[in-house]
């Protein structure tokens, strides 16, 4: 488990296939700039741009997390070079300064807006139709590992807009001072939400609705 507090920036320095290009998974070895590694050991967990990974084998600065073909097919930002946020997984007595994030991603979203609106920027994503529902005026959203709160939700056709008010200070320390019109992002939905969901959703045992 994970806050959605992202503690630092780090960066995808080498991408290597595992397998077949087109079928296989890759290897990551990442630059964990100001993360700190000293207390972190193979097999331990840290979310990479909002996806759980397993650390495989690491140095001082430096980890590696393999990959698999089907989470390289269902996020964003994991296939190539670039920076990344990270986040060391919660221990027994942590803060829970965001919210409780699996590291599941559950869908993508893109990006459709992202204005200054005052000292701060508003950022606008469509949601898919299947995270729609999921997503709530004042509920928690996490955008590629970031713990944030939905500010405005719109239902469109092809799933719902959300509104998000992103401070100068989020964006200075995540992933984000990268985003623009267009992009991807990772979506991971509210744990809480999709417990609520399926409990409306399964039927009663005693047959009553």
């Amino acid at each position: 488990m994970f806050t959605g507090l992202v503690a630092a920036v780090g960066r995808i320095v080498r991408v290597k296939p595992l397998a077949d290009a087109a079928q296989g998974g890759v290897r990551l070895h990442i630059d964990a700039g100001e993360l700190g590694l000293g207390d972190v050991g193979i097999g331990d967990s840290i979310a990479v741009q909002g996806a759980c990974m397993t650390v495989v084998a690491l140095d001082d600065r430096h980890f590696q997390v393999d990959v698999s073909r089907e989470s390289l097919n269902l996020t964003v930002g994991l296939d190539r070079a670039g920076e990344v946020n990270l986040e060391k997984s919660l221990r027994v007595g942590d803060q829970i300064g965001g919210h409780l994030v699996s590291g599941h991603v559950d869908g993508l979203g893109t990006v459709l807006r992202f204005d200054n609106v005052g000292e701060s920027r508003e950022l606008a994503i469509r949601v898919p139709p299947h995270l729609a529902r999921f997503l709530a005026y004042k509920g928690s959203v996490t955008v590629n590992g970031i713990s944030l709160t939905v500010n405005r939700v719109t239902d469109v056709a092809d799933g719902c807009d959300i509104s998000i008010n992103i401070i100068p200070h989020t964006q200075a320390v995540t992933t984000l001072r990268n985003v623009k019109p267009g992009d991807r992002v990772n979506l991971e939905i509210d744990t809480i939400a999709r417990y609520v969901e399926r409990m409306l959703a399964a039927p009663r045992p005693d047959g009553l609705k």
